[in-house]
């Protein structure tokens, strides 16, 4: 199962800098020109989580797996990308595939980086984007809407569904809102999530500032933390060149002492990816053994047959129960059977509705 954030913007953020940094590697090459990247680069990073090795300690692990998030590069957007300026049929195309959006906005000053618009101005920038992807959103429904209508006059019920939740949408995209703040009634969801609007999917707010405000923020990230406030989004701070320079580094003691010296508790990228992790909606759940303590990833809502089916999709077939303990309890105790012992282990069914820290051992018919 796999998941993955598209990081967008306009040219010359540091889109390409952070996910190179993400990745470790120069997947991406960065560059002061916009169009810099035209095909989106994809790399797949570990979500930094601290109960893993704890777990792992306990179980007497051999090897320790963490779960994965997928990020991807896409292309800058510019004024115009939904009537195809720069790159913007390539961008749209690309970021239609992704499940969130990271969107990178420039909250530093630099004199040997230019910026499109020649100002830095992050609120005005982030602006920019999202009326692209309304624009373009619009189109889509514009086009959807004509043939749904003849279908709902000529007495289709289920077009008829599909045009009241289009028509409502509409409205509000004609609003200059994103599609992300409707709320559909239970019976809409459906509908709702088959119409893949962009502006639907949800929004993390990266703010990219310079290495001497990666501590304390500067006045351009406030502002785009209170825009995030406003719309119910979320953001986190970050300095795409210190987080660069540190995936130079060689040792975790060599980067552990440089970020001490700026100030910093951990790298800017571990709060990225787990922001990125809780936007997807996602929770974590744990197996553990002499073997491997492992970490997987499901939707918040999954029942424990589901989470089965992420090891292996004949567990989901053949589920019997699961035998499942919360992972502060799994570490207090010393493990499944002092947890088993203790009564902290539960035998759940099929309708068990799985939580973040689960450490579970799935029964199952071959």
């Amino acid at each position: 199962m796999g998941f993955n954030c598209g990081i967008v913007g306009l040219p010359n953020v540091g889109k390409s800098t952070l996910f190179n940094a993400l990745t470790s590697t120069q997947a991406a090459q960065a560059a002061n020109y916009p169009f810099c990247t035209i095909e989106p680069n994809t790399g797949r990073v570990q979500v930094p989580d601290a109960r893993l090795e704890k777990i792992a300690a306990i179980a007497q692990s051999a090897k320790i797996i963490p779960t994965q998030l997928e990020f991807v590069d896409i292309a800058g957007l510019v004024r115009g990308a939904s009537r195809g300026e720069g790159l913007g049929n390539q961008f749209l195309s690309h970021i239609r595939e992704v499940d969130a959006i990271l969107h990178v906005a420039r909250c530093f000053e630099d004199g040997n980086v230019t910026h499109v618009e020649g100002s830095i101005d992050p609120l005005r920038d982030a602006d920019t984007v999202e009326t692209e992807l309304m624009l373009a959103d619009l189109e889509s429904l514009e086009k959807r809407l004509v043939a749904a209508q003849k279908k709902a006059r000529g007495g289709d019920e289920e077009s008829r569904a599909q045009l009241a939740v289009m028509e409502e949408v509409y409205a509000v995209l004609k609003e200059g809102r994103p599609a992300r703040v409707f709320k559909p009634a239970p019976e809409q969801e459906r509908i709702f999530r088959l119409l893949q609007l962009i502006t639907s999917k949800p929004v993390l707010y990266v703010c990219n500032v310079e290495e001497n405000a990666a501590a304390g923020g500067n006045e351009p990230a406030k502002r785009i933390f209170a825009r995030a406030k406003e719309q119910g989004a979320e953001a986190v701070m970050i300095s795409a060149a210190i987080e660069a320079e540190l995936a130079g580094l060689g040792g975790e003691e060599e980067r552990k002492e440089f970020l001490q010296s700026l100030g910093l508790d951990e790298p800017g990228l571990n709060r990225v990816i787990r922001a990125g992790h809780a936007l997807l909606g996602l929770l974590t759940f744990f197996t553990a053994g002499p073997k491997e303590t492992r970490a997987w990833t499901v939707r918040r809502g999954a029942k424990a047959p589901q989470a089965a089916g992420v090891i292996h999709t004949d567990f989901e077939k053949g589920f019997i129960r699961a035998e499942v303990v919360d992972w502060e309890s799994f570490v207090k105790l010393g493990g499944e059977t002092p947890a088993r012992e203790a009564g902290k282990l539960r035998l759940e069914g099929k309708d068990y509705v799985m939580a973040d820290g689960d450490v579970c051992h799935f029964r199952f018919n071959n």
